[in-house]
């Protein structure tokens, strides 16, 4: 039998389809981990992520938190799946609670193995969030100028990783890849980015969500 998500309202569904969508640019065979407990409902998409043991690359996770009923729940789905219900359930919509039928699991992602911690986050001083924009639009264009049609996938990933792993100029333990995926995501404004870290973990959040990203080799502290 499917779980099935109860979002309050249209306007909660449309978060969560406007958050899909966007993901599903970035990839569209990709996953979203959905964690629901105490009335919220956590939604993690992964913009980027290493690829085995030998790769460097950061993990950078994308998270909005909305309200929603049942659970409790923690699975893994695929997002092209998931995006069409809800699209199916918006259509449908009348006013009053939206409910949205889960696909059938994917046991076989790494990333979403890896839990972010819940607390013990320390602030850090706030981003300017031009800074975060201006490190994605020149990652964007250099992946754009490095990858031509038809490389193959790993040659792909291989010129992601050194573009996105690489640090933003002037903050040396921010990978670019957290602006390219604050950017994608449509997580920037005008309201400052605040930073927090905890352990190998840092969260960069404003008002429109937050992204989580894991450091190989850097700590809170180093």
């Amino acid at each position: 039998m499917s779980s099935i998500l109860s979002l309050p309202d249209a306007a909660g569904a449309n978060d969560l389809q406007t958050l899909l969508g966007r993901a599903a640019r970035l990839d569209e065979n990709a996953s979203v981990r959905l964690i629901l407990d105490g009335g919220v409902l956590a939604v993690y998409v992964a913009v980027l992520h290493p690829r085995g043991l030998l790769d460097r690359g950061p993990t950078v996770l994308g998270l909005r938190t909305l309200a929603a009923e049942g659970g409790p729940l923690d699975e893994v789905v695929p997002i092209r799946s998931f995006l069409a219900r809800v699209d199916a359930a918006l259509a449908t919509a009348t006013d009053g609670p939206i409910a949205i039928a889960l696909p059938a699991p994917v046991a076989t992602v790494v990333w979403a193995a890896i839990s972010p911690p819940r607390a013990g986050w320390q602030a850090m001083q706030p981003l300017d969030p031009a800074v975060l924009e201006g490190a994605a639009r020149a990652g964007i264009d250099e992946v754009a100028t490095a990858v031509p049609d038809g490389l193959g996938s790993d040659l792909v990933h291989r010129v992601r990783t050194e573009v996105w792993g690489r640090p933003i100029e002037g903050l040396d333990h921010v990978p670019a890849g957290t602006g390219f995926a604050a950017f994608s995501l449509g997580f920037l404004g005008d309201d400052p980015v605040q930073q927090y870290a905890s352990g190998s973990w840092l969260r960069f959040t404003t008002r429109r969500g937050h992204v989580l990203v894991k450091q190989a080799g850097w700590s809170l502290g180093r």
